[in-house]
């Protein structure tokens, strides 16, 4: 009598994150249906720049850097639409899920990483009417206001000095008088919210 073996079948690894809004969102195939913004402000709010190396009480989240670039954008370009400042808003809103890397690490991991975050960062903006992709010209925007948000970050936070975060990230031509310090977690989600909130 001659024995069957059945054939050993690994389960199909899980590639999505159930969210506190019931929301179930494939990362590998994100859905802007499955986008929510309580989701997106609850997990930037608890998330923290800079792998928490900051000093006060409390870190430095997501929310709060999202705000900050945000602010910058209306600083830089007054005149800018509300749809481009609601897109520097949202520039790290993939990390609601990914969480924050600092960019050593994301070098280290590879392409990978950068094309979860772009399909995450779509699905995003779809959500929420943007478009898909932003323009060179908005991209190029809120990038300097997030390399000044950076340097803020790094000398008033971080503990780095004037000329090493200036070799790093590049000293901005105007710096904005920005003073920035950690808050709590619930108190970074509600001023997201009602940041959006005026966005939208």
């Amino acid at each position: 009598m001659s024995k069957i073996s059945k054939a050993k079948t690994s389960p199909v690894p899980r590639a999505w994150q159930r969210m506190l809004s019931g929301r179930r969102l494939d990362l590998l195939d994100p859905s802007p249906l499955d986008v929510e913004i309580d989701d997106i402000a609850l997990g930037l709010s608890r998330e923290v720049r800079w792998n928490g190396q900051t000093v006060g009480e409390w870190g430095y989240t997501i929310a709060e850097h999202s705000l900050l670039v945000e602010e910058i954008v209306g600083l830089l370009k007054p005149e800018v639409k509300t749809e481009v400042r609601l897109a520097a808003l949202l520039h790290d809103a993939p990390e609601y899920v990914i969480g924050d890397l600092i960019t050593p690490f994301k070098y280290a991991i590879g392409t990978g990483y950068k094309d979860l975050e772009n399909r995450l960062m779509e699905a995003i903006h779809v959500r929420f009417g943007l478009p898909a992709n932003l323009s060179d010209t908005v991209n190029k925007l809120i990038k300097r206001a997030d390399r000044m948000a950076a340097y803020l970050e790094a000398t008033q936070l971080a503990g780095f000095s004037d000329k090493e975060a200036s070799k790093i990230f590049g000293k901005p031509r105007a710096m904005p008088n920005i003073r920035i310090a950690g808050i709590p977690p619930q108190q970074a989600r509600a001023n997201f919210l009602k940041r959006f909130v005026e966005l939208s």
